[in-house]
């Protein structure tokens, strides 16, 4: 591990929500050199958005003597525009979270949280993404800056080696509940949704989607699911080559049709 570091730290709930403003407290239990460039309103759900059509702006912020930037953009754009304007040199780590709600099995995909992580290992910087399994803005994180010690700690000291990026995820229980870290894969899991039609004040219909969370393989201990359900945090290493490597010996009949 490098003396002093340099960490970007960003989210998907805001520059002022509780849950970065825990994760910047952990961090600072590493490194003076610590700039945070988060989005300057909520923007949960954006997976891997980038904005192309319209201005992008940063407004320099202080967040308890912390360097700090709030980006109109979304948390991709974040890592982007800080890694190109923002940062002299390439940081050591990149750092997301805690967002406030799980992003475990399917949700990685439309996670602004992990997509600000993925970005990071895009771009060759190892990333990790923090959530809890909590949506509340009161939710309590104090009992989760153990954990996170312990997963920045590894990182740094195995920023060379072959992991990217990590998929963090905290059950909702006391510290005392917690049963450790569970390293794991990402389960089969996903949302069956529903919309449900209804009508503006003039009559006019609009949609509004609801649903539920579906766990395919409930039983299956090697998963994230079965991991927070039993009180563990979940650990997913994570990679953004979507080939499905499976398929290619299959489809290779098709150069011969």
């Amino acid at each position: 591990m490098r003396k002093n570091p340099l960490i970007l730290v960003t989210n998907d709930d805001g520059i002022t929500a509780p849950g970065i403003l825990n994760l910047i407290k952990v961090v600072r239990k590493f490194t003076n050199r610590i700039v945070v460039v988060a989005p300057d309103s909520p923007q949960s759900g954006m997976g891997h958005a980038i904005t192309m059509n319209a201005m992008l702006r940063l407004k320099k912020q202080d967040i308890e003597g912390t360097e700090a930037y709030a980006c109109s953009g979304t948390p991709v754009d974040c890592v982007k525009i800080a890694t190109s304007k923002v940062l002299k040199e390439k940081p050591d780590l990149v750092v997301s979270g805690i967002n406030h709600g799980s992003n475990s099995s399917i949700n990685v995909i439309y996670s602004g949280t992990m997509s600000a992580a993925v970005e990071g290992a895009i771009e060759g910087i190892p990333s990790i993404g923090f959530s809890l399994c909590n949506h509340s803005i009161d939710a309590d994180f104090s009992h989760v800056h153990s954990y996170i010690e312990k997963i920045i700690h590894f990182a740094l000291n195995n920023s060379s080696s072959n992991f990217s990026c990590l998929n963090v995820n905290f059950p909702a229980v006391p510290f005392d509940m917690i049963n450790g870290i569970r390293v794991c894969r990402q389960a089969d899991a996903m949302w069956e949704e529903e919309f449900n039609e209804r009508h503006d004040p003039a009559g006019n219909p609009y949609y509004w989607m609801t649903g539920k969370f579906v766990n395919h393989e409930p039983e299956k201990e090697d998963t994230d699911e079965w991991a927070l359900s039993h009180n563990f945090v979940s650990v997913v290493p994570v990679q953004f080559d979507v080939t499905a490597h499976q398929s290619l010996a299959l489809l290779k009949d098709l150069e011969n049709e």
